[in-house]
């Protein structure tokens, strides 16, 4: 039987508890904060979405009503959702195809030095401003852009250079996570596929993207969520081609806030089902 404690121990086991006890307690108020000021502002959303317009006044009616979720699911809008989703799943792919081999490089084959460069050049971009990259892209795909002059065509304004920019703006979200599970991944499971015979293609394959599925899904989650509610790049480089984001701002701005709030649900509900599908796989439990 161990013997209790003296009261003396258990006042220095009390005191050093205390700098805990009061960290906890500090962080634990923004935390709840945050939390309710995100679920007040979804609930918030939610509810207005049931409320009407009025035609003559543009005031919101606080009346029960389906009238803007039966909207939603008109051909026009279903269109601008699988538009939307589609979107986001090109700019996903793309990042996937480029971030995946790029990290690789960076953690398992260039040397210190030049993985620090690299990945201070691929940091940068996230220090300039949102609007001057997107805008320099409208300006590199102009009719007669650098683009233009480079590779003698353009894909102009539209759907492939919404994709594009997309594309260019998230890249570094999709790095960011596969670089750190690599740098996590022990070089000895390499050396083991090797030793068993398998080639390079079949070990990177085989070994690195099965352990590097928690760190590939996080990056999705990034590019993914990111694309699906953006509004600004599509209303830049997009020329005719609309996404969620713009019918939501294009009504907010003609105060039918209810529609918009109806709109908004549906990136909203997209991210929860792709959440709760990647939560099924337990790829999110050791991230």
């Amino acid at each position: 039987m161990k013997a209790s404690p003296t009261p003396s121990r258990r006042v220095a086991r009390a005191l050093d508890a205390r700098p805990r006890v009061k960290l906890l307690a500090l962080l634990s108020a923004p935390a709840l904060w945050i939390g309710l000021a995100y679920v007040g502002s979804l609930a918030a959303l939610l509810l207005t979405s049931f409320y009407k317009t009025d035609p003559f006044t543009s005031q919101i009616v606080k009346e029960f009503t389906l009238e803007n979720f039966q909207k939603v699911f008109e051909p026009t809008y279903r269109t601008v959702a699988v538009r939307t989703v589609g979107i986001a799943v090109a700019v996903t792919l793309i990042d996937f195809v480029i971030g995946l081999p790029t990290a690789f490089t960076l953690v398992k084959v260039v040397s210190d030095r030049t993985r620090r460069i690299l990945v201070i050049l691929i940091l940068m971009p996230l220090w300039a401003s949102y609007l001057v990259k997107v805008y320099a892209w409208r300006a590199m795909l102009a009719p007669q852009g650098i683009v233009y002059k480079a590779l003698g065509h353009t894909p102009g304004y539209g759907l492939t250079a919404t994709v594009i920019t997309l594309s260019y703006l998230w890249l570094p979200y999709m790095i960011i996570p596969i670089y750190a599970g690599l740098e996590r991944l022990p070089n000895s499971m390499l050396e083991a596929a090797s030793d068993l015979g398998a080639k390079s293609g079949r070990t990177f394959f085989s070994v690195v993207i099965p352990l590097l599925k928690p760190a590939i899904i996080a990056g999705s989650i990034f590019t993914f969520a990111l694309s699906l509610g953006d509004y600004i790049t599509v209303d830049i480089v997009g020329g005719t081609t609309q996404m969620i984001g713009t019918v939501v701002h294009n009504n907010f701005n003609s105060s039918n806030i209810p529609f918009a709030a109806a709109l908004s649900t549906i990136p909203v509900a997209i991210i929860v089902i792709y959440l709760l599908a990647v939560r099924r796989t337990g790829a999110l439990d050791n991230l």
